[in-house]
């Protein structure tokens, strides 16, 4: 319930700024005003135009006389509208080194899937009895019908993903 109350009471304070802002910005076209954003020693927002003493994670945020924040986000100093930041944020490396990983264990389980692909062609190739277990765990042996198709599947498969790998 408190929590909720000083919610309230710091929108109201930050209105109270930003409303402030606009009325001051007109009159003093040529300075920029400076609003000091910053984080309480019981963890609470606050906006103040002064320097804060006792605070965590200060940021000073610019208005410029129009009402408008100073720095206006990713698109400030743009003027095409394609024209792209050419480093990444912190954000976009992150999605890149988890792409890459994420594309670094399927480049890994396709070659174990290859591999044991490989190991049951070999298997069907050397010829003798083969069998498969049953859901009972009962040997059913495969006569060579069988045999040979399970042959054809699994070189589909092997064509399948062991397209990049090398043997």
């Amino acid at each position: 319930m408190a929590y909720s109350s000083m919610i309230h009471t710091v929108n109201k304070l930050l209105i109270g700024v930003i409303t402030t802002c606009m009325f001051v910005l007109p009159m003093s076209a040529s300075h920029a005003i400076q609003v000091y954003k910053s984080i309480g020693t019981h963890g609470e927002v606050k906006y103040s135009q002064y320097a804060p003493q006792n605070a965590r994670n200060v940021e000073v945020i610019e208005f410029r006389n129009d009402g408008r924040q100073a720095n206006a986000g990713q698109m400030a100093g743009k003027t095409d509208a394609n024209q792209h930041n050419d480093t990444p944020s912190a954000e976009e490396q992150r999605v890149a080194q988890l792409e890459a990983r994420i594309q670094e264990q399927e480049a890994q389980a396709n070659a174990q899937r290859c591999q044991s692909l490989r190991n049951n062609l070999t298997n069907l190739n050397v010829g003798g009895r083969i069998y498969e277990m049953d859901a009972n765990g009962k040997r059913q042996y495969l006569d060579s019908r069988e045999i040979e198709l399970k042959r054809e599947r699994v070189q589909q498969a092997i064509e399948q993903y062991c397209q990049s790998t090398e043997t």
